[in-house]
């Protein structure tokens, strides 16, 4: 099992980053799949998900109206679009897959580093 994330980088603020997170060694269309953040000295935080179909999302206050989870489900790949950065926006990004039924199984990638400054 992998989740492999990349399009980490350095941007200014105003930018954009497109993340995406590439999955294999399990059915990726039966998991919703989420991104999380951590910044230097504060707690891992969820940023937004997507149900397994894609038919249902929901964000982080912090960045609704600039941030657009989406998958693919032909490609086992997960994005997150994210635009007009600032620097709180900040951190180590992951992708997890979820799993609740039969039994709860979860995955995580290793992170992206995302550095918003000028």
């Amino acid at each position: 099992v992998q989740l492999v994330e990349s399009g980490g980088g350095l941007v200014q603020p105003g930018g954009s980053l497109r993340l995406s997170c590439a999955a294999s060694g399990f059915t990726f269309s039966s998991y919703a799949m989420s991104w999380y953040r951590q910044a230097p000295g504060k707690e891992r935080e969820l940023v937004a998900a997507i149900g397994s179909a894609g038919g249902s999302t929901n964000y982080a206050d912090s960045v609704k109206g600039r941030f657009t989870i989406s998958r693919d489900n032909a490609k086992n790949t997960a994005y997150l679009q994210m635009n007009n950065l600032k620097p709180e926006d900040t951190a180590v990004y992951y992708c997890k897959a979820l799993k609740r039924r039969p039994t709860t199984s979860d995955y995580w990638g290793q992170g992206t580093q995302v550095t918003v400054s000028s």
